[in-house]
């Protein structure tokens, strides 16, 4: 019989003990990582133009993701007969950058250092926003691992295009971030999924998004596609980076957001792309942003986010496994 640890340790339920991501060891000091994946809180919102409020979203995630820790011995998935995130996956959970009110620069300054002492350490980054302006100092963490490893393709999940080079002089909002990293030489190109309606971005920026190399598909392009012709849109055996903001999400599921569009994805049109891509490449880095609880009374949301990145974890160790 199989020794589960129930019979030997706690029974460590859920609502038990202190919200780290998943329950992971909380590790404070950042020189001593020696992990396989590590988990970093950037509670930034200040680059909102309408609802603030996702600088509570790696509070919340965290709290949420305790729902699916209580077990000893990894998730058993019946539908793919795979034993997912057991103990032979070595998580930390980091804390959060330090995050200075009013100042962007110095801000993302700290989320981009943690992102990069990660790295240093050969470990896999997941940062948790945060508007998604904290994907700005996360892809700019990866010059040195770039230079050393090979570059990124990324790919977002989003209702936005987030392609806005500049306006009023902002140049790192959250309407900003992918225009940011496709400017670097390290990203090779980019894929964006799930882009609809009413966008962050004008007429020119998708014009300018594809000329430098992005693939943009709607909701309705993705399921008119179906999973596996969109997964053959990427460049297989690439590096990826996968930035994924919860508004790609239909409201119905996902309320607690400060830029809500009707028309996104269903929980399985994004778990099913994110277990391709385990499948298809290296994923070396995610972050999920703009959670902001305080919409979201049910809470649905930020539990939609802690499970869909377990999950997401769970593919990409498992298909390590295998290699």
């Amino acid at each position: 019989m199989q020794d589960h640890g129930y019979e030997s340790g706690r029974l460590n339920l859920p609502f038990v003990g202190i919200s780290t991501f998943a329950k992971s060891p909380y590790l404070a000091d950042w020189n001593v990582i020696d992990a396989d994946v590590a988990i970093l809180g950037a509670p930034f919102d200040f680059g909102t133009q309408w609802r603030p409020g996702a600088r509570f979203g790696p509070r919340a995630v965290r709290e949420a993701s305790t729902l699916f820790s209580f077990g000893h011995a990894g998730a058993y998935d019946h539908e793919d007969d795979a034993t997912y995130l057991d103990s032979s996956v070595r998580m930390v959970d980091l804390g959060d950058a330090d995050i200075i009110h009013t100042k962007t620069e110095e801000s993302h300054a700290n989320i981009g250092y943690g992102v990069g002492k990660i790295l240093q350490a050969k470990a896999m980054p997941v940062t948790i926003g945060g508007d998604h302006s904290i994907n700005i100092p996360c892809i700019n963490a990866f010059a040195q691992d770039c230079a050393q490893n090979g570059p990124i393709h990324v790919v977002q999940i989003d209702a936005h295009l987030d392609f806005v080079d500049e306006r009023h002089g902002v140049t790192a909002g959250h309407g900003n971030p992918m225009r940011r990293a496709i400017e670097k030489d390290y990203v090779s190109g980019m894929t964006q999924l799930g882009i609809r309606n009413v966008s962050s971005t004008a007429k020119e920026g998708y014009e300018d998004a594809r000329a430098r190399g992005s693939d943009i598909l709607s909701v309705r392009q993705v399921r008119k596609l179906g999973t596996e012709a969109v997964l053959a849109r990427i460049p297989q055996g690439a590096r990826y980076y996968v930035t994924i903001d919860i508004d790609a999400f239909c409201p119905s599921i996902a309320s607690g957001t400060g830029t809500p569009s009707h028309g996104g994805f269903l929980y399985y049109d994004v778990l099913e792309v994110l277990q391709g891509l385990a499948k298809r490449g290296d994923v070396v880095g995610i972050d999920l942003v703009e959670v902001a609880p305080a919409y979201d009374p049910t809470e649905s949301t930020q539990i939609l986010a802690a499970q869909l990145l377990l999950n997401f974890l769970g593919f990409i160790f498992h298909e390590r496994a295998r290699l």
